[in-house]
């Protein structure tokens, strides 16, 4: 099926994006759509935008943090003993 039997195809636009990687993606775009501000590259995943000098920044991810790293930004190491300390004297029977 080409292109006599389904009509002809809209007008297109490439436009060009960069990541911080400096890849640069260039999607096509009807020529009457709105053409977004950020494009994801599809070879780092990264951001992309469209001034090749100053593309957007990658995001930045947090490290996981497991239940005891959370638990220590609350508590000082006082804290912890002095909370040992009293379950321990619950344990022992002497609370």
């Amino acid at each position: 099926m080409g292109e006599a039997e389904r009509g002809e195809s809209a007008p297109r636009l490439r436009i060009s994006f960069w990541c911080s990687n400096g890849h640069e993606t260039r999607p096509s775009f009807a020529s009457d759509a709105q053409i977004p501000e950020h494009w994801d590259c599809p070879r780092c995943g990264f951001p992309a935008g469209q001034d090749e000098e100053n593309p957007p920044a990658p995001p930045r991810t947090e490290p996981y943090k497991t239940h005891l790293a959370y638990v220590r930004e609350r508590r000082s190491a006082a804290d912890g003993e002095a909370i040992l300390a009293e379950a321990l004297a619950k344990l022992r029977g002497e609370i």
